[in-house]
């Protein structure tokens, strides 16, 4: 065991990558940091054997030397009680095979919470790891009136501390210089939580610390005494995950020990059950005397002033639904510039492309196949990526978290915890994150529920279909000037698909309620003050999104309008001077849409939309380019037409009505709203559950919903007189 102050050893030459740990709170701005210093040089993967996201990147210090940096999960204290917490303890203990031994750890805290996050700085300290503490959102301080002596800040610690402003890249600089020193450092002075403890209770401690100390080579005295108290303190049964763990540092045969050290405590009046909460914020008391001060002219906080508004019981959800009514008509006003440029680009490269290919299979396969399909999603991107702007605004400027306080209300009414709220929210963009993100969640029951709805929450994946319905088939009117009715319907998609996830919510816990009456779990989140949102991290997440869309859901759409394209295109059928339409009619997409159409006739769709909703399950998206794919068959060599027109002049053959009309165009959004159709959602649901039954379960309640609400909206609709 080395001993207290000595730091480990950390040696680094000239051409070695230097590995960092980057740690802090939920909200700290943590993510912030890790794009200022690596901007677009990160990638993205897996924990091995975990669904935990892992986030790396590289960056220069401040003498030229390559840093790989390592954004681990957000935590609030190094006593995991998540899997992904868990995650972030392995790491910072060189635990972790997929993560080199850390050299450095940069711990971001929110200057606005110091106390709060010192508690997780007072155990990295005993790690005995070069630490930097980076002093986030300084600006906000400011604001406040509000000072913090830095200097006296650095020097009780034991470690740099560098202000900074992560968003606006203030500080990033700086922040690399200290880097460079701590690592140069052979030793690291510092003044923890525990030493305290160490010289008034060693005689009691010292039993437990040794046995702790052979099960694992603490890297000081200070971590095994740290590991001691907290023993002590507060764990007395081994979480699930370290219950599976031979030989697991923190859990061996020492009830007896622990019993023993307990009763001497209780000898001495000390109170061992909040022992460590106490020697912790004991020290913290001490660390922050004289650091904040207050100016005189120190007013109440905007952010105190706005969440007295924008948080209310009743004022709070309006704002929200107001917030978001203006978000999705923007998404069909600012959006239509660079769709119908992207449209016409399309056009464009069919009509060169097929100039250049002569006629013939392959010509048909580039033209309407590949370009068309692919090019009818493209043009719905500026619309996805309008979203995910808007969505990193809001997130930026700190008003996301207060929708997740305000739905949080709403989730225990229903019998979930506020733990659910940010997978759904994470849902939003992609239910896959969504699903990841209920790791977090303890309770397995409430995790299931959440798991199992969070497909519920309108994904960017239907919005390509919600905007060739809409824009196809939905009116242009216009309220007040800047209200349009596709805002509200598009508004309305999404709200349904909330009401949905919260009526299938409701019901699984009263009904497992029931059987198993059981607590919620707890819920504590870290509410950020308002800031003024960077245009700039929001760029970055669009062009993040956009590399995303185009690189993974690209393949699939790829990949499908190919096949789609060959189902469409054989068996060939005898011209003789006919039209192209039989061709459509009797391929092996006709004969498999044909065979669906009695079952989604009462839906009031037609064989094409039957192949798009086969096609779909690969993606959602793809039904898109299915459509577009059967039109560009369809139409052969005539003029070029967009999907949304194709669609708009198709009539049956027989009756010569249009297959297409707003009633139509609503069921086929409430149908997409709740089926599940996505591959990549069932696998994921598979892998979390491990199991077979929910994944199936899953898609049978969601087609069933999906097939129900979409049979009521189009013979209601009838039923009430619209076609």
């Amino acid at each position: 065991m080395a001993k207290n102050g000595v730091a480990r050893t950390n040696p680094v030459t000239a051409s070695a990558t230097i590995s960092i740990g980057l740690i802090g709170n939920p909200n700290t701005g943590k993510t912030s940091l890790f794009n200022a210093l690596t901007g677009l040089r990160h990638k993205v993967a897996n924990y091995p054997g975990v669904t935990v996201e892992k986030k790396t990147g590289t960056f220069a210090l401040g003498d030229g030397r390559k840093a790989e940096i390592t954004d681990l999960p957000g935590l609030y204290s190094l006593n995991p009680k998540s899997s992904d917490e868990k995650i972030a303890v392995d790491a910072l203990h060189g635990r972790l095979p997929s993560v080199e031994p850390l050299q450095a750890v940069v711990v971001v805290v929110d200057a606005g919470n110091l106390a709060r996050n010192l508690f997780l700085v007072s155990q990295v300290l005993e790690l005995n790891l070069p630490v930097v503490l980076a002093l986030n959102m300084m600006d906000e301080i400011e604001k406040r009136g509000l000072t913090i002596d830095v200097g006296v800040l650095s020097e009780r610690l034991g470690l740099p501390v560098v202000p900074i402003v992560a968003r606006r890249r203030v500080g990033i600089d700086s922040l690399k210089d200290r880097l460079n020193e701590v690592l140069g450092q052979s030793r690291i002075p510092r003044y923890t939580a525990v030493e305290q403890a160490g010289k008034d209770l060693l005689d009691i401690m010292l039993p437990l610390r040794e046995h702790l100390a052979r099960q694992e080579n603490f890297p000081s005295e200070t971590a095994a005494m740290a590991a001691a108290i907290h023993q002590i303190s507060t764990r007395v049964q081994p979480a699930p995950w370290e219950r599976e763990e031979a030989g697991h540092p923190h859990f061996g045969p020492n009830e007896e020990i622990l019993e023993k050290c307990r009763a001497l405590l209780e000898g001495r009046e000390v109170d061992w059950q909040g022992l460590e909460t106490t020697l912790r914020y004991n020290w913290i008391d001490q660390i922050l005397t004289g650091v904040i001060g207050e100016e005189e002219d120190a007013k109440l906080s905007p952010t105190e002033m706005a969440d007295k508004l924008l948080t209310h019981r009743l004022a709070g959800p309006l704002i929200f639904l107001f917030v978001f009514g203006l978000i999705f008509q923007s998404i069909f006003s600012w959006a239509e510039m660079p769709m119908d440029f992207i449209e016409g680009g399309v056009a464009w490269t069919g009509e060169q492309a097929g100039s250049l290919i002569p006629p013939g299979m392959l010509h048909d396969l580039v033209v309407d196949g590949i370009i068309a399909g692919v090019g009818s999603v493209l043009v719905f991107l500026p619309q996805i990526l309008l979203l995910f702007f808007f969505l990193a605004l809001l997130e930026d400027s700190g008003y996301l978290a207060r929708s997740a306080f305000m739905m949080d209300r709403l989730m225990r009414g229903i019998g979930l915890s506020g733990r659910a709220v940010i997978p759904l929210l994470s849902s939003f963009a992609c239910a896959i994150p969504g699903i990841m993100a209920t790791r977090t969640i303890p309770n397995w029951r409430e995790r299931l529920v959440t798991i199992m709805i969070a497909p519920l929450m309108s994904c960017s994946a239907r919005l390509p279909v919600y905007a060739l319905m809409i824009a196809a088939f939905i009116p242009q009117v216009t309220f007040l000037g800047i209200f349009s009715l596709s805002g509200f319907v598009l508004l309305g998609m999404y709200l349904l698909g909330t009401l949905g996830a919260v009526t299938v919510a409701f019901i699984a816990q009263k009904l497992r309620n029931r059987r198993h009456p059981r607590p919620l779990s707890t819920f504590i989140m870290e509410l950020p003050p308002y800031r003024r949102p960077s245009l700039r991290w929001a760029g970055v997440q669009v062009l993040d999104r956009a590399r995303i869309f185009i690189t993974q859901a690209g393949q699939i759409i790829l990949a499908m309008s190919i096949v789609l394209w060959a189902l469409a295109y054989f068996p060939r059928a005898e011209q003789n001077g006919e039209k192209a339409v039989p061709q459509l009619g009797q391929s092996y997409a006709g004969q498999i849409g044909k065979a669906i159409e009695p079952v989604i006739e009462p839906l009031g769709f037609d064989w094409k939309m039957g192949v798009a909703l086969v096609t779909s399950f690969a993606a959602r998206e793809v039904a898109v380019s299915t459509m577009a794919t059967m039109y560009n068959v369809e139409e052969g060599e005539g003029e070029t037409v967009s999907l949304r027109q194709a669609m708009r002049n198709d009539r049956d053959p027989i009756t010569g009505k249009p297959i297409y009309t707003p009633l139509v165009a609503v069921a086929v959004m409430v149908f997409f709203v709740f089926a599940c159709q996505c591959m990549s959602t069932v696998a994921i649901v598979k892998r979390e559950t491990n199991s077979w039954l929910w994944p199936v379960l899953m898609i049978i309640y969601m087609t069933s919903l999906a097939y129900l609400l979409a049979f009521i909206t189009y013979q209601g609709g009838r039923l009430l007189g619209f076609e």
